[in-house]
């Protein structure tokens, strides 16, 4: 269990107040994380408000949570987006629909940036197609290696209709070896080697692998390459991957794949097939 989902364990239960507002809700959790003792410093704020059509009324807050922890004797920082879900007196930070069992927060999201349509993460397509998509992705991701290259390889031929842009999102701590494998593809697409994001899931290296440069011979391997150990710890690459990371955690990308289409997250992956195709 992480420290931060540790410190919010104690607010998981429904509690009730008179009024909510922006103001109500910080406060309301602000009482209850910073009463944690190992709570040093702590700032919350509101970024985001989604209308839910179901519970009717109610509100999923977007809250930022920043500050300092104690964990043991160091100190850590605090920096995480949460969902909660505020309504009729009540607040909470986990909700399931009864008739599905389906966790409500993994469903949501605040709408995807308009910014972030940027020619940087743009893998193929028309920037005025009728439709974008967002794939947010870890190349070790068991799931992410066969629905990945599919799903690029259905949506590529139809430029007037998919507008694909892609960022890297390796889980670290499941699978350790995604982070250089990320960086040397950033790195080959910055030397201009195109199909990059399609090679990179052609890499076969275990996940747990600890040793980097058996990583980086794995991606040479499949994409031509020659990148060194050097050429992907570069300044520039290491803020490539720190910007995909922190777009994700404002969107509250949690897992992989995660799908956007035209804004909204897609919990199904699945509707980029659903629409109309324009050749």
């Amino acid at each position: 269990m992480s420290l931060m989902l540790k410190l919010l364990v104690t607010i998981t239960v429904l509690s009730s107040f008179v009024y909510a507002d922006d103001a109500h809700v910080v406060s309301f959790l602000q009482k209850g994380i910073g009463s944690n003792p190992n709570i040093i410093s702590l700032n919350i704020d509101v970024v985001d408000k989604i209308d839910m059509e179901n519970p009717k009324g109610w509100k999923a807050y977007v809250v930022e949570l920043k500050g300092k922890a104690k964990r043991g004797d160091q100190e850590q920082p605090i920096s995480q987006r949460s969902i909660y879900f505020v309504g009729d007196g009540l607040i909470t930070s986990d909700l399931y629909d009864l008739k599905s069992g389906q966790k409500i927060n993994s469903s949501l999201s605040p709408a995807f940036k308009e910014k972030y349509y940027d020619k940087a993460h743009l893998l193929f397509g028309n920037t005025d197609a009728a439709h974008k998509v967002v794939i947010f992705s870890d190349p070790l991701c068991p799931f992410c290696r066969s629905f990945v290259p599919e799903a690029l390889a259905y949506m590529k031929p139809y430029p007037k209709t998919f507008a694909v842009y892609y960022y890297h999102f390796p889980l670290s701590s499941l699978h350790p070896a995604a982070v250089p494998l990320v960086k040397a593809a950033i790195a080959a697409e910055l030397q201009g080697e195109k199909d990059v994001v399609t090679t990179l899931y052609k890499a076969e290296v275990n996940g747990r692998e600890a040793d980097a440069q058996k990583v980086l011979d794995a991606f040479n391997r499949v994409a031509n390459t020659k990148l060194t150990l050097k050429e992907i710890a570069t300044p520039q690459i290491e803020q490539h991957l720190a910007h995909d990371l922190s777009v994700a955690q404002e969107h509250l990308v949690n897992g992989t794949p995660t799908i956007f289409i035209d804004g909204k997250l897609d919990p199904t992956k699945a509707k980029y097939k659903k629409v109309k195709l324009i050749k």
